[in-house]
């Protein structure tokens, strides 16, 4: 903060300097040898497609003249005409033309030294900063010299011809790159200056919605550097007229008047929520009228500049009150930002309403040192608002501290807990399965074998068991390989045996695996996939007579597939489901896996099972 304090400090002081200097810069240096200022001049109006001057209605006039008071209403072309005595034609000559408003073009003893680009509109605006010519023979003569001056413009608009300089080139040369830098470089350094404080604070709120005086801060900058750019433009663009341009322009100026009102008063917090309205109705209002009837507006575009100027004074005004009331540090600094340019825009107003006569306008000279001034208050509030964070951080921190020694306390009681249960969880879950499957399939075969009625095939002993076999298998490896293989490597085992048990029994399988590599579903998961496979085999094996069988296993796009198709007798569905239990062990096998099964069978048509299952997450 002090730094920013210090850095605002000097910049009041350059201003300060700047502008005690400034009268004797901004004024044309008064006449010594090397250069002479002609002040005196004729002119003569015309019409807008007058291409040589008139012949009469030639006027004396002194510069700086604006037309507009001699002759009222009138929109088109004055000539005039300046002379001077030449002692020596071989020597070259600078010429200055200070200040032309709108579009001009030049003659030096009939011959055209210069035409801007538009004369009629939209016309040109190169009077926006003066104009330095080197003059030499043949356009010279000894004695007497002729300048012609074709002005174009519209009364409306203050037109006229400014002071014209000749002499010494270095000397003339000099006193326009003078008179540029501060009406063209200091402008284009104030909107530069704007644009980036105004950026800076449009992202601070977006980032903190609820402090509204850095939008408002925001959008006046905005707007102000639209009007600030009517001082370095040099044509209309992208209006076609010049009337569509000062209303737009005027529009601008209310605008950025009303949204820095608006921040002052949410800056002090206040918000008066009807005056604000009635504001930004009027500007709404205006905005309409400049793009609807531009012509009208840009001819009374005085109102809205006052409406506008009035505002920014009652705004200022009120705020400087509220700052000796208040006396806050960051209050002070934007009070004392804002009142060399309130001194400032009088120069400006009354420059506009003709009062006074002058071809510079003070406001962007001044604005970096308000946008600065109004950037460290901004600033200061802001850092003030962290740092009351950053205390009430230190003191919870303390808080924080204690609570997060009690939480690893607990949080370690309950891992150890949550692991305590894991474990239990896992041996339930395999007891749970070794009674479910392989202890059913035990006490089925224990059953049958037992049975006093029936003999005891040693053959189907064998199946038996190797259906135990199959079964103990599989609650192994999906229980002792979970860490260190993926689902490839747990259907390995089982396409590899049920392959070999398919093709003693004289059918051709086919297997297509895709996308299960690195896939891991867990224990229970890859259990119940492998057992609906099994079990769907099983019937293939038992029931369908079939000699071809295809498996098709994929993971793709979240979805975890499985396809099982034989070209064996197949069955009815509705007759099926009255007995049997393996169509109601592969739709509860699919039910645990989340899954929807489809059965696709006709009596001499084979059969399909189809398995569409969400992955989880991370699988």
């Amino acid at each position: 903060m002090r730094a920013m304090l210090v850095l605002w400090l000097a910049c009041v002081l350059w201003l300060a300097c700047v502008l005690l200097a400034f009268p004797a810069a901004a004024q044309p240096a008064p006449p010594v040898k090397a250069t002479i200022d002609l002040r005196s001049a004729q002119a003569a109006p015309a019409g807008w497609s007058s291409t040589v001057p008139p012949t009469d209605g030639w006027t004396s006039v002194a510069l700086d003249d604006l037309w507009d008071a001699r002759w009222p209403g009138h929109d088109g072309v004055v000539w005039y005409r300046l002379h001077w005595n030449q002692a020596d034609a071989s020597q070259p000559l600078g010429l200055l033309v200070g200040y032309v408003n709108s579009a001009y073009a030049l003659y030096v003893n009939g011959s055209l030294v210069y035409r801007d680009d538009h004369l009629t509109e939209p016309l040109s605006r190169t009077w926006v900063r003066p104009q330095y010519f080197l003059l030499d023979k043949p356009l010279l003569r000894q004695g007497e010299n002729t300048l012609l001056v074709r002005v174009s413009g519209l009364a409306a608009y203050q037109p006229g011809l400014g002071v014209v300089t000749i002499g010494e080139p270095g000397a003339v040369q000099a006193r326009q790159r003078r008179g540029e830098f501060w009406r063209y470089h200091m402008q284009l350094f104030g909107l530069a200056v704007g644009l980036v404080f105004g950026g800076l604070f449009l992202i601070l709120w977006l980032l903190r919605r609820k402090d509204t005086y850095y939008g408002w801060y925001a959008l006046s900058t905005l707007f102000w550097m639209a009007y600030s750019f009517n001082f370095v433009a040099f044509d209309p663009w992208p209006f076609d007229n010049t009337d569509a341009w000062e209303a737009v322009n005027a529009a601008a100026y209310m605008a950025a008047a009303t949204a820095f009102a608006i921040f002052l008063l949410r800056y002090a917090g206040h918000r008066w929520r009807r005056t604000e309205r009635v504001l930004l109705v009027l500007c709404a209002v205006l905005w309409i009228a400049a793009l609807g009837w531009p012509q009208w507006i840009g001819h009374h575009r005085a109102l809205p500049f006052l409406i506008g100027c009035s505002t920014y004074y009652v705004g200022v005004f009120g705020f400087v009150g509220h700052t000796l009331r208040h006396r806050r540090t960051d209050c002070y600094v934007l009070a004392a930002s804002l009142v060399i340019p309130l001194v400032v825009s009088l120069h400006d107003m009354l420059l506009f309403f003709g009062v006074i006569h002058d071809d510079t306008y003070l406001m962007g000279v001044t604005s970096p040192l308000t946008i600065i001034g109004m950037g460290f208050a901004l600033a200061y509030r802001f850092a003030v608002a962290m740092r009351r964070a950053e205390n009430f951080a230190a003191e919870l921190q303390h808080e924080v501290n204690a609570a997060t020694r009690k939480l690893t306390e607990t949080l370690q009681r309950e891992h150890d807990l949550a692991l305590n249960n894991a474990r239990i969880g896992e041996r339930l879950n395999l007891v749970r399965d070794l009674h479910d499957g392989f202890g059913g399939s035990l006490l089925a075969a224990i059953s049958a074998l037992e049975h006093p009625r029936r003999q005891a095939d040693p053959a189907q002993v064998v199946t038996t068991l190797k259906e135990l076999r199959d079964d103990l298998r599989l609650i192994i490896d999906t229980t002792t390989h979970e860490q260190d293989t993926d689902l490839a490597g747990q259907i390995a085992p089982l396409r590899h045996r049920w392959t070999q048990r398919l093709e003693a029994m004289g059918i051709e399988s086919a297997w297509t695996v895709q996308g299960v590599d690195d896939r891991r579903l867990g224990a229970m998961r890859v259990l119940e996939l492998l057992r609906f496979l099994q079990e769907a085999l099983t019937n293939v094996l038992k029931h369908s007579g079939a000699t071809r069988v295809q498996v098709a296993i994929r993971c793709m796009d979240g979805r975890l597939g499985v396809d099982v198709r034989d070209d064996g007798r197949g069955f009815d569905p509705a007759a099926s489901s009255l007995h049997g239990a393996g169509l109601p062990s592969l739709r509860a096998r699919a039910g645990r896996l989340g899954a929807a099964l489809q059965i696709d069978t006709s009596p001499g048509q084979g059969t399909r099972l189809n398995l569409d299952a969400p992955l989880p997450q991370g699988a």
